[in-house]
């Protein structure tokens, strides 16, 4: 037996289980882990993750809990093209990886700006007006030109 393209979601299951159509269910072994068929009536489904993909359990005992919980405690199990050692390599996700620094990052950012909101409107200093900070740093300018241009000349 193998994967079939057809799956079933959790929540079905949990249905169908709860109704007593369920007859039968084989866990089976592949490269990734181990993943499950569930047989109700003439039909046969693996499976669903969230996503819709077949979903693979990395670890036996995970799956066996996994079909407990639901109510299957009966199945058969079918380990000819499961891989042991397809399981002990390293599972990186650099998309992940950059996700998560994205996410510390803009975290770090706002933490920043939060702190310096705070700070200013807890400053008991007189607040000035924009367009006079403008003003004087537009007078700043001006200056440093006007200065320039006079050392250019000489």
């Amino acid at each position: 037996m193998s994967f079939t393209t057809n799956t079933i979601d959790h929540t079905t299951l949990e249905k169908l289980v709860e109704a007593g159509v369920v007859h039968g269910a084989e866990v089976i072994g592949h490269s990734g882990g181990w993943g499950v068929v569930i047989k109700y009536g003439v039909t046969e489904r693996s499976l669903a993750a969230r996503r819709g993909a077949v979903r693979t359990f990395r670890k036996f005992e995970t799956l066996v809990s996994y079909l407990g919980g639901v109510g299957i405690s009966q199945f058969n199990v079918n380990a000819s093209d499961f891989d042991e050692q397809s399981l002990k390599t390293t599972r990186v996700r650099p998309d992940a990886s950059e996700r998560m620094r994205s996410v510390f990052e803009a975290k770090a950012h706002a933490d920043w700006a939060n702190k310096k909101v705070a700070q200013s409107l807890a400053d008991p200093a007189p607040n000035i007006l924009h367009a006079q900070v403008m003003s004087d740093a537009q007078a700043l300018i001006d200056a440093k030109r006007k200065k320039h241009a006079h050392k250019a000349a000489s």
